[in-house]
C-alpha cells in the first residue's frame, strides 16, 4: 500500500454552546470520524446540511472555523501529525501542500483585487515566477471552461458571474500543484452543463497529477461520477463508509438508501387563470459600462398562485431578469406590470406595499445577511418595517417562521457564522417569507442544500402557495427541480428566451438543441455516466 496523503484517526471536534439564560455547553460536532486517503485517491463525504463534512475537511488543513476546536484524534499528512505541528507549519502547508475549494466563491474572493492576482498568489509567494505561475492559471482557465482565458484574468470578481467565480476558484486551488486538495460543494453554484466541465476537468486533473481528494457534497449524483470511495456522515458520526460502486449500488444503512433513494415532490401543474400578476414585456437592459444588452427582449407573464421556472446556464440572465423585476437594476426600456399597476423601473420609487409583495432570497446566503445581526434580529426586520411587530409577538413570529423552515427556535439567537451553508439559505427563507409577499423570487434556493432537505423546502414553498396563493419565479439550474414544481418554464440563453410554455409542453420533444443538451446534463446516478455524457455533449468552451 502507498503512503496515505491524508490519515485522520479518531478525530474529534468541539465547540462550545452559548444558549440564553443557560450555561455554556461543549457541544461535539464531529465524534470518533478516520479515514485514509492515498495519492491520486477521491474520498466523498456525503450527508445533510450540519453533518459536519466541511468540518472534518477543514481539519485535513488543521484548521477550525470561529469557535471549533479540534478535542482529540490524529491529522496526518504525508505522515506527519499537523495537529502537533506549530502554527508557522500549519501556515506553510495551507494554500501549498493542500487547498481548499469552498462553497461560496463570491464570498471567498477580494473584491479590489484582478483574478489573476488572487489565482496565482500561492504560487508566486511559494517561488513560482510569475509568469509561470500565470501560465499555469490560464491553462487552468482553459480547462475549466472559461470564456477568453487569456483574458478573463484581468476581470474583478464582480464582472464574472457566479458560476465562472466558482471555477476560478477551482484554478485557484489547483495552480500551485497541491497534494491534497479539499472541494467544498465546488459545483454547487453551477449550472448543470458547466458542472459536467468542472467535473471532467477535476477528474482529468487528478489522473494527471495524482493529488488526493476530499469531495464534500450533498449531491450523490456528482460524487458518485469522480469518487473512489464515499463516507456517509450524520450529526457528526459515520454512517457507513466503502467503496462508490457499493454505497451507489447495495447500500446497508437505511439512511444512505434514503439519500440513494431520494424523490422530490410532485406538484401538479397550475394552468393559467385570470389577470396576470407578473407581465413582462419587451424587457431589455444593461450594465452600467456594458455596449450590449444582457437582457434582450423579455416577455412572460404568470397569473396568482402560479410557479414559473427560469432555466439556464450560468450567465444567461437569469439572475439579471430577477434584479430588472425587483428594481436593482433599472431595464433599459419595457415595461413591468404587478397585479396590473405598472411599477417603477427604480427599486427606490416604489411604494411600502410594492416592496412587500415583491420579495426575493438570493442566490448567494453569505453574502446575503448581515454578519453582525443574530438570525432572530434579521428575520424580524421585515415583521417590524411591513407589519409593525415587536417585542413577544415579533419573537413568536421569528419563532414559527423557524419552525416552518425547520430550523429550531434556539437559532433565533445565533448569528450567520454559526450556520451551515443549508442553514443559512432556509434563514433566507424564512425572511422572505415574514413580509407575506404574493410573489417570492427564488434564487437557486436550494442549490445549497442536502437533498433531504431540499424537498422539505420545496413542500414548504409549495404548501404556503397552496395555503396563501404566494406565486413564484424560481431561477434554478436543476431540472429536477424544475419538473418537481414548475407550471411554467422559461428557456433562457445569451439573454434571451428560447422556450416558453407550460411545463409539460417545454419539457417535452422535439427539442431545441440547447434545451436537448440541458435535459441531458442532468446528473445520473451511475459509474461511467459523466464520460457517457462528455462523449455525446462535448464541452463547450466560453459558455456563461
Amino acid at each position: 500500500m502507498n503512503q496515505p496523503v491524508l490519515e485522520i484517526n479518531n478525530l474529534k471536534i468541539e465547540a462550545t454552546s452559548y444558549p440564553p439564560s443557560e450555561k455554556p455547553r461543549d457541544v461535539v460536532l464531529v465524534d470518533d470520524i478516520s479515514l485514509m486517503l492515498e495519492k491520486g485517491r477521491v474520498m466523498g463525504l456525503i450527508g445533510e446540511s450540519g453533518a459536519g463534512k466541511s468540518t472534518v475537511g477543514l481539519s485535513a488543513m488543521a484548521y477550525g472555523r470561529g469557535g471549533i476546536r479540534i478535542a482529540s484524534g490524529e491529522v496526518k499528512l504525508n505522515g506527519v501529525d499537523i495537529l502537533k505541528a506549530g502554527h508557522a507549519m500549519q501556515r506553510r502547508l495551507r494554500g501549498k501542500t493542500v487547498t481548499y475549494v469552498s462553497q461560496s466563491a463570491a464570498a471567498s474572493f477580494n473584491p479590489s483585487r484582478k483574478l489573476i492576482d488572487q489565482v496565482v498568489e500561492t504560487s508566486v509567494k511559494s517561488g513560482t515566477p510569475r509568469r509561470s505561475a500565470e501560465r499555469d492559471a490560464i491553462a487552468l482557465f482553459e480547462k475549466l471552461g472559461l470564456p477568453e482565458p487569456e483574458k478573463i484574468g484581468n476581470r474583478y470578481p464582480h464582472q464574472v458571474s457566479g458560476g465562472q467565480l466558482q471555477r476560478a476558484m477551482t484554478a485557484m486551488a489547483l495552480c500551485p500543484r497541491p497534494e491534497l486538495v479539499i472541494f467544498d460543494e465546488p459545483t454547487t453554484a453551477l449550472d448543470v452543463t458547466t458542472q459536467i466541465g468542472v467535473l471532467a476537468a477535476i477528474k482529468e486533473v487528478i489522473r494527471d497529477t495524482h493529488v488526493a481528494a476530499l469531495y464534500i457534497t450533498h449531491d450523490l449524483a456528482v460524487v458518485s461520477q469522480v469518487a473512489d470511495s464515499i463516507m456517509v456522515l450524520r450529526h457528526g458520526k459515520m454512517v457507513e463508509h466503502g467503496d462508490t460502486t457499493q454505497i451507489i449500488g447495495s447500500p446497508q444503512r437505511q439512511y444512505t438508501k434514503d439519500l440513494i433513494s431520494i424523490r422530490q415532490v410532485q406538484h401538479a401543474v397550475t394552468p393559467s387563470r385570470g389577470a396576470p400578476l407578473l407581465r413582462v414585456s419587451n424587457l431589455a437592459a444593461r450594465y452600467r459600462g456594458q455596449e450590449t444588452d444582457t437582457l434582450k427582449d423579455i416577455n412572460l407573464e404568470m397569473t396568482p398562485g402560479q410557479t414559473l421556472a427560469v432555466v439556464g446556464e450560468s450567465g444567461s440572465g437569469k439572475s439579471t431578469l430577477a434584479r430588472a423585476i425587483t428594481g436593482m437594476l433599472p431595464p433599459r426600456r419595457g415595461d413591468i406590470t404587478f397585479d396590473e399597476r405598472a411599477l417603477s423601473p427604480r427599486i427606490g420609487q416604489r411604494s411600502r406595499d410594492d416592496l412587500r409583495e415583491l420579495q426575493m432570497i438570493y442566490q448567494s446566503a453569505d453574502t446575503a445577511m448581515n454578519p453582525r445581526q443574530t438570525v432572530g434580529a434579521i428575520i424580524g426586520r421585515p415583521l417590524e418595517f411591513y407589519h409593525g411587530l415587536k417585542g413577544a409577538e415579533k419573537r413568536r413570529r421569528v419563532e414559527a417562521l423557524l419552525d416552518e423552515t425547520e430550523l429550531s427556535r434556539g437559532f433565533a439567537d445565533r448569528y450567520p457564522a454559526e450556520l451551515s451553508g443549508g442553514q443559512k439559505q432556509r434563514v433566507c427563507i424564512a425572511r422572505a417569507l415574514a413580509a407575506k409577499p404574493r410573489l417570492i423570487l427564488c434564487d437557486e434556493v436550494t442549490s445549497a442544500l442536502d437533498p433531504l432537505v431540499a424537498d422539505g423546502i420545496l413542500k414548504l414553498l409549495l404548501d404556503l402557495q397552496k395555503e396563501e396563493g404566494v406565486a413564484y419565479l424560481f431561477i434554478t439550474h436543476d431540472l429536477a427541480v424544475v419538473r418537481a414544481i414548475a407550471d411554467k418554464i422559461a428557456v433562457m440563453r445569451h439573454g434571451e428566451i428560447i422556450r416558453y410554455g407550460m411545463r409539460d409542453e417545454v419539457l417535452s420533444p422535439p427539442f431545441d438543441d440547447y434545451t436537448d443538451l440541458l435535459l441531458a446534463s442532468i446528473p445520473e446516478m451511475r459509474p461511467g455516466w459523466l464520460e457517457d455524457v462528455t462523449q455525446h455533449h462535448p464541452v463547450r468552451e466560453g459558455e456563461g
